[in-house]
């Protein structure tokens, strides 16, 4: 799947209340940016790129919002925790981002929010504070369970992507953050759901692999609202004035407002260039997984097969094929061979050569629950 070219839009809310620059050059002396762009390899690089580049001893906010995509944590496996089939289906892509925890869905309804603050001031409750006091500012009654999730009453109304096995089952969320900390920076992002397609999130992280057990980090799946359903007419840029207000008054930061177009200008650093294409690579997107197994069974008109495929870093470490008529056995052996090495979810026919039809209805039985 390849990422779309992000659509700038003209976004004017910032300007209702606040100063604003747009910038031509990509700068780190500022300390509130937007992104005007919607394509979530630049925004994701970008938040990447000034969480480098910015003054450790200096507060930062980002917001932007992406074109629908799903966005897994860095230690994730995408086999696990996207349903590709749906995926597919709605035409959209995933990226593997670069900070941990869980899997979230991205689109225009609802808003990302990343606050950057020195090491020895970030804490997980205060910045947490920080995002309750612009939602409540809007006039909706929210509250931080003890995992600082965002809720409202029962519902949870932000994505913050803990990877946790504990779920609190009496909280249904509308806001969730992840956190990252390297050497004297630390930052705590996350997505607000304001009119996200719920549905579509729901199909495209119904993971459907129950018999795959993985070492990396596995998303815990709550039940989230949209502040919408809490007050109607609520936007992305009421969402950003009240955030923008409440980090202003919080940190003491006057500086106006970067506004980030996510243009040539900006797409022509290098560091940008080469983290977005990065994001697009095999390497990363697929390459990053860790070790997992995934055990199956295959039904055919001449018997059934059990497998159990070993995968790490998208590369098949080996393939256990075991029929229940034993006379083929020494055939699917060697086409376990053939697979080890091979990029999971592929299965060249041609390695085969000249082999028989029951090999060949295993191949292809194999590739299709690979990539499904």
């Amino acid at each position: 799947m390849t990422i779309r070219p992000s659509r700038n839009f003209r976004y004017a809310c910032t300007s209702r209340v606040f100063a604003t620059s747009q910038t031509r050059s990509l700068s780190s002396h500022h300390s509130i940016y937007v992104s005007n762009s919607v394509n979530p390899c630049f925004n994701l690089t970008l938040e990447d790129w000034l969480f480098k580049h910015k003054s450790h001893k200096e507060p930062l906010l980002l917001l932007y919002r992406d074109d629908p995509c799903v966005v897994i944590g860095r230690n994730q496996n995408p086999w696990k925790e996207v349903n590709f089939p749906a995926l597919q289906r709605a035409d959209i892509p995933f990226i593997r981002r670069r900070s941990g925890g869980g899997t979230v869905y991205h689109d225009s309804g609802n808003t990302n929010f990343s606050i950057h603050l020195p090491r020895s001031q970030f804490d997980r409750n205060s910045t947490g504070q920080v995002v309750l006091r612009a939602v409540r500012a809007l006039g909706i009654d929210a509250r931080l369970n003890d995992r600082n999730d965002l809720c409202v009453g029962p519902y949870k109304i932000s994505d913050f992507y803990y990877t946790s096995s504990y779920c609190q089952h009496d909280c249904l969320y509308v806001s969730g953050s992840a956190y990252k900390i390297v050497k004297d920076r630390a930052y705590h992002h996350g997505t607000m759901l304001i009119s996200s397609q719920l549905n579509t999130l729901g199909d495209v992280l119904h993971s459907t692999k129950t018999s795959m057990a993985t070492k990396g980090v596995a998303s815990v799946r709550s039940p989230v609202r949209n502040l919408n359903e809490f007050r109607p007419d609520i936007s992305h840029e009421d969402f950003v004035d009240a955030l923008t207000r409440a980090f202003r008054e919080h940190y003491g930061v006057d500086k106006p407002v970067c506004i980030m177009t996510g243009d040539t200008n900006d797409m022509n650093v290098d560091e940008i260039r080469s983290g977005m294409a990065e994001l697009l690579s095999w390497d990363w997107a697929f390459g990053q997984t860790p070790e997992f197994t995934y055990s199956i069974r295959g039904q055919f008109a001449w018997g059934n097969v059990a497998a159990e495929i070993r995968s790490k870093h998208g590369v098949i470490l080996s393939c256990t094929l075991t029929p229940d008529d034993t006379t083929l056995s020494k055939n699917l052996d060697k086409l376990g061979v053939v697979l080890e090495g091979q990029k999971y979810g592929s299965v060249c026919s041609d390695l085969l050569g000249s082999a028989e039809q029951r090999l060949r209805d295993v191949a292809v039985w194999l590739e299709r629950e690979m990539r499904s």
